[in-house]
């Protein structure tokens, strides 16, 4: 039964004069990244799907490049759509952030939804498992969709046969590359 890795892009170079979807990785994003390459799991990937934002990109290419695998860009995978605001300065975006996973089914200042962003994630995802091979995949993303995700994946999982499901584990280079499991299943 494969495993599905759900890995958030690690720390970026925050510009306001640049979009979001177009920061790339900070230096120790970058060095927290390749860290990840030493974890005993990186060997078992054999498929790498990225988010078409850069920093997500990034990550990607540095795990596809150690495993000699092309990545798969989805763009419908990118974060939640926060362009109603543009940047906002960090406590600012604090507290948006939490209006935003509070009310889930609400808008929060012109941002999409909670819902609409764990659909959109939900629906991608189960499009590269439904043609998958069975071997391992890497999805790299971003924290805040995947924090949508999880308990809608864990459900439907929970619901599964575990015959059939794969297991699915959220890591992250800032976990100092330890995975952790969100739902049980698999090997």
């Amino acid at each position: 039964m494969p495993i599905v890795y759900y890995i958030t892009h690690p720390q970026v170079q925050i510009d306001a004069n640049v979009p979001v979807p177009h920061w790339g990785l900070s230096e120790i994003g970058r060095a927290r990244a390749s860290a990840m390459l030493e974890q005993p799991w990186v060997g078992s990937i054999r498929r790498v799907v990225s988010s078409a934002e850069r920093k997500a990109i990034e990550t990607a290419e540095i795990l596809g490049k150690h495993l000699g695998l092309a990545v798969e860009v989805r763009e419908r995978m990118h974060e939640n759509d926060r362009s109603a605001t543009g940047f906002l300065p960090p406590p600012e975006f604090e507290a948006v952030a939490d209006q935003f996973f509070a009310n889930p089914h609400k808008s929060i200042r012109g941002w999409e939804r909670a819902i609409d962003a764990q659909q959109r994630i939900v629906s991608e995802v189960e499009t590269v498992l439904s043609a998958a091979d069975g071997g391992d995949i890497a999805f790299v993303g971003h924290g805040g969709v995947e924090h949508c995700c999880c308990s809608r994946s864990a459900a439907a999982q929970s619901a599964a046969p575990l015959t059939s499901r794969p297991a699915v584990v959220i890591t992250s280079p800032m976990m100092s590359g330890r995975a952790a499991s969100s739902t049980a299943g698999g090997r």
